[in-house]
């Protein structure tokens, strides 16, 4: 790796200051979200909010004919894709979107497959909700997908705000995720966890959310919001077991593992019925993600 000079922690503060503002993490289709949580809704109200949003409406359409191909016509009502789809992957759809659209504007490069990082970033944000729902562990305001989906924010503003660097680590092979962030603090200064929890942070994001990403390859240090970090590490490396590893390239990682990981008792404790249980959940769930992650990219 070529030597680069750290940064002080002023610059990096600065720099990150500079980065885009996104309009999405502060307010996410709250009209949309109000129908769907709302105790009686039609699906013709929550068509009327998606078609205001072009680019929603063409995942929506592109989702729906992708999964249901079969229908023997094209689906082109937004209304009876919703019948198709459900609630709760509109939900989803709706959340992914327009943080993707906003996010699009920090890339600067072609040396990376984006798409590898979205769908990485999406599988995590699908799991984080899973492990926390399976834990029954509540989180409101559709935050148990947001910490997922926003888990490597920290890798866009980096590659935003501090090029050279980003290219530099990106070009390098790691053991592990955890080497990732120990190369990026020796480049660079922060890594992505501490890149990622200051910029949201900076966009007066809920605390739970910032504190959360910050220590999700730590999560016992993450004080009150402890069990948070430990969703976003066990989704996040139970997405890379199946082969969605984001943006660095990283070694293969066993399913099997997870339980070695810090966030698993964090989460489950210690009870081996308990915890094989909750295994055959999960791979349940890991068995569809790759289907569905290639028709919502």
């Amino acid at each position: 790796m070529n030597e680069l000079e750290k940064i002080s922690d002023d610059e990096i503060a600065a720099r990150i200051d500079e980065c885009p503002r996104l309009a999405s993490l502060r307010s996410i289709n709250k009209a949309l979200f109000s129908l769907i949580n709302a105790e009686s809704t039609f699906s013709s109200q929550i068509a009327e909010v998606i078609r205001r949003d072009p680019t929603l409406t063409t995942r929506i359409l592109k989702l729906v004919n992708s999964v249901f191909f079969g229908l023997g016509k094209p689906v082109t009502s937004v209304e009876e894709a919703i019948l198709y789809l459900g609630i709760r992957q509109i939900r989803e759809l709706a959340l992914a979107t327009p943080v993707i659209e906003d996010l699009a504007l920090l890339n600067k490069h072609h040396l990376v497959h984006w798409t590898n990082m979205w769908s990485h970033s999406i599988g995590t944000a699908i799991l984080t909700r899973e492990i926390l729902t399976i834990a029954n562990i509540i989180c409101e305001d559709e935050g148990d997908y947001i910490i997922g989906l926003l888990h490597n924010v920290g890798k866009l503003v980096m590659a935003f705000a501090f090029p050279e660097y980003f290219t530099s680590i990106v070009k390098e092979s790691f053991d592990a995720s955890t080497d990732v962030c120990e190369c990026e603090r020796n480049t660079l200064g922060w890594d992505h966890e501490q890149i990622g929890a200051y910029y949201l942070k900076q966009h007066r994001i809920p605390e739970f959310v910032h504190e959360a990403i910050k220590f999700h390859h730590r999560p016992s240090e993450a004080g009150e919001f402890k069990k948070f970090s430990a969703a976003i590490q066990l989704a996040d490396y139970l997405i890379q077991s199946i082969g969605f590893t984001g943006l660095e390239k990283v070694k293969p990682v066993n399913t099997s593992d997870c339980f070695k990981l810090d966030s698993w008792p964090l989460l489950f404790g210690a009870d081996q019925i308990e915890s094989t249980f909750v295994m055959a959940s999960l791979n349940h769930s890991l068995e569809r993600l790759p289907g569905l992650l290639s028709r919502l990219i």
